[in-house]
Order: structure tokens, then sequence, then C-alpha cells
């Protein structure tokens, strides 16, 4: 009779092979499934950058560079055209208010003046001319006046006293009538006589005011005409250094030409540029300092230019209280501007991976240091040494700070 044997239970030498393998299949799906998820850069530890994120203080400052220029720069232009005929001052002289620096000779402009007087003078003999005839007009129609008052009075008298006759019939009719029409012709005469003075005399007011008024007016233009032939003096506008002067002798200047310019030395100005991510926040009368030989001196921030070229714009700073003794125009200083207060927050030390992100992801190294993960964050205020972290990252994380553009679209960096 046959036995039947029992089939024992558990794991079989056999089994563990297929378990191992089956771990392995596994493993490797995963890693392959891992490693086409996520793009992997692999790269030497040492050929990085890598800050750690820290708590502190946050300075809102910004460091630019300037240079000292004159508090104002007066340039000069050619109010006249000429010929330069003679150069008494050089470049770099010191000057006053009102010194010729050049004078310049225009034969158009001579000839202006001749004619100009020619034509004033022809003015003032037609002037004279016209007040004697009106002279004359006027006496005789004084005259005239007197003659036809007398002969109007003398012929009222006789009609009145041939009227006292004819009532009295010691006289004719006709003599009477007469009389009487002579009279009314005198009257009518005398009134012709007077309206012709009335006439004469405001016209003569009204012709010798507009002829005064050319008159005027002429003279009014002959000063000009003198004042332009001064401006063949090319003066200094103001006390200061002359700049540079763009003439020379024999040399052509075109009216409104730029011919150079003076710097007024009574004070200096610092002109700077900065980065156009700032123009939102940099704003007239905001503070700076300037280190010179270990002393800090205050500055004002006293103009912002509108215009953007290259991607900086253009400021100018003026001096609060003192300044260095010996300050020079063209000199360099490294300024530090104030764009708001200091604040408590996290500090990610500033590199070049704001470049390649703009500040909007970074890529954070695991506490063992063997890969860094790309993460995204957010920037706040930066100034010459930090950027403000505002989320995304946590005190004593490590960043890579070094320029990204090597890593391409990597999303996880694998240091050796």
């Amino acid at each position: 009779m046959d036995i039947q044997l029992e089939k024992k239970k558990g794991l079989k030498p056999k089994h563990y092979g297929y378990i191992a393998l089956g771990v392995l299949l596994l493993f490797v799906g995963w890693k392959l499934l891992f490693a086409s998820s996520v793009s992997t850069f692999r790269t030497e530890k040492e050929r990085l950058s890598i800050a750690q994120v820290t708590a502190g203080k946050f300075d809102d400052y910004i460091t630019i560079n300037g240079t000292v220029a004159p508090i104002a720069t007066i340039y000069m232009d050619a109010y006249e055209g000429g010929r330069v005929s003679e150069k008494l001052i050089e470049e770099g002289s010191m000057v006053k208010k009102g010194d010729i620096i050049l004078k310049l000779e225009n034969m158009g402009l001579y000839e202006q003046i001749l004619a100009s007087e020619s034509n004033l003078a022809l003015k003032q003999n037609d002037l004279r001319s016209t007040k004697l005839t009106f002279d004359s007009r006027q006496v005789e129609g004084k005259r005239n006046l007197a003659t036809a008052e007398y002969d109007l009075q003398r012929l009222k008298r006789n009609y009145e006293q041939n009227e006292e006759l004819f009532k009295d019939e010691l006289i004719s009719k006709e003599t009477y009538l007469l009389s009487k029409e002579n009279y009314e012709l005198a009257k009518k005469q005398y009134d012709i006589v007077k309206l012709q003075t009335e006439q004469d005399d405001e016209l003569r007011e009204t012709s010798l005011t507009g002829l005064d008024a050319d008159l005027a007016r002429m003279h009014k233009t002959l000063s000009m005409v003198y004042e332009r032939l001064d401006h063949l003096n090319v003066r200094a506008p103001a006390d200061g250094q002359l700049g540079f002067l763009d003439a020379e002798i024999g040399q052509n200047i075109a009216q409104g030409e730029r011919i150079g310019q003076i710097n007024v030395l009574t004070d200096f100005k610092i002109e700077a540029e900065i980065d156009e991510h700032y123009i939102d926040r940099v704003k007239r009368d905001l503070s700076a300092t300037l280190e010179r030989n270990e002393k800090e001196y205050g500055l004002r921030l006293r103009k912002v230019y509108p215009e953007v070229r290259n991607g900086r714009f253009k400021v100018d700073l003026v001096f609060t209280d003192e300044k260095p003794e010996t300050i020079r125009a063209g000199q360099s200083y490294n300024i530090r501007l104030q764009l708001g207060e200091s604040n408590e927050a996290l500090l990610l030390p500033k590199g070049g991976f704001f470049q390649s992100t703009g500040g909007q992801w970074v890529f954070v190294v695991n506490p063992d240091g063997g890969e860094a993960l790309k993460r995204n964050v957010r920037l706040g205020k930066q100034n010459s040494r930090y950027y403000e972290v505002l989320e995304g990252l946590q005190p004593g994380e490590e960043v890579i700070t070094s320029n990204y553009d090597s890593f391409g679209t990597a999303e996880r960096i694998v240091l050796k």
C-alpha cells in the first residue's frame, strides 16, 4: 500500500533566487522611471559657489560708483555767426563773468548796421519835414480862422446896424438884405475854417504820434542791431573755468553753434549711473554716504534723470555738509545710497544665479551635500551683499549661488 507524502511548506532555495530577481527588476524600473522624470546634471562641488541662508539685519542700500563734476556747467553758444578774428583766453583758464573770450567779425552784420542807420536818418528827416508841414498848416489855419472871425464880427455889426436903420426906414431894403447875406456868408465861412482847423490839429496829433512811434521802433531796432554787434564779442556767462573751447582764429562760427563751456567751481556734485532695476525706488532727496580717508561725508540725491540708456539711468548727488578737501572734478568714488530702513530678514548672499533665474528659483543643497534640487523662491529687495528672502528658504539651508547657465534644463544637480 502506497503512502502519500506531504509537501513541505515554506520557501525553497530556488524561491530566493526569484525574489532577488524581482527586487532587482523593481529597483531598475524605479531608477529608470526616476531618471526619465527628473533631468540631472553632474558636476564637481568645488567648481560651484555655495552659500548659507542666514537670519539677520537687511540694510536696504545699494553701492554705486560716481564721478565728481562741477556743480553746474554753462554752455556757450554763438549768439551771432562770424569769423574768429581773435582768441583771448585758452582752455582751462579761470574767467570772470563778462570776460571776452573770442572776437568775431561779420561783414553782413556791419552792412546791416549801416543800412539801419541810413533808414533811421531818412525817417528822422521825414519826421522833421512832416512836422514843418503841419506847423505851417497850423499857422495858416490859425491865421485864416482869425481873419474869418474878424470878418464875421465886422459883418455882424454892420448887419445889426442896418437892421435898426431899416426898421426906421432910413436905408433901402436892398442895402439891408445885402448886409444880412454878407453876415450869413461870413458865419458859414467861419464855421468851415474852424472845422478845418480842428481837423488839421487832430490829423497833426495822430500823424506825429504815429511817426514818433515809428521813430522809436527804429531806434529800438538799431539798438538791437548794436547789441548783435556786441555779441560778436563772445563773453564768459559766469565765473568759473573755461572747460573747452572749440574755436580757432580764422574759423567760421555759425549762429547758435556750441563753442565752449564754463565749469562753475563754487561747488561740486557727483554724477552716477544706476541699474534700471532700481528705477522705481530711486527718488529725490534720498540720503547717501561717501567714505574717504576713513571719514564719511553725507550726500543728498538732487536729481533723477528719466532717460534710460543701456539698462542704466543717471542721477546727481550733492554734499549736504562738508566735502573732501582734495576733491577734484573727474575723481571717482564708491557711494552707498540708502533706499529704505533696515529690517530683520532672511539673507541670501548675492551671486551669478540671479542672472540665470531672475530670482524665481534656486538649487538648494540637501543636508548630506550629495545633490541639489530646484526650488521655487521669492526674493525681495537687494543690496550690494544680500538678497532679502521672502519665501521658499529656511535659515541654515545651503544654496548654489554661482551662475546656472551651464546647468541647462536640469532640475537636479549631483555633486561629486
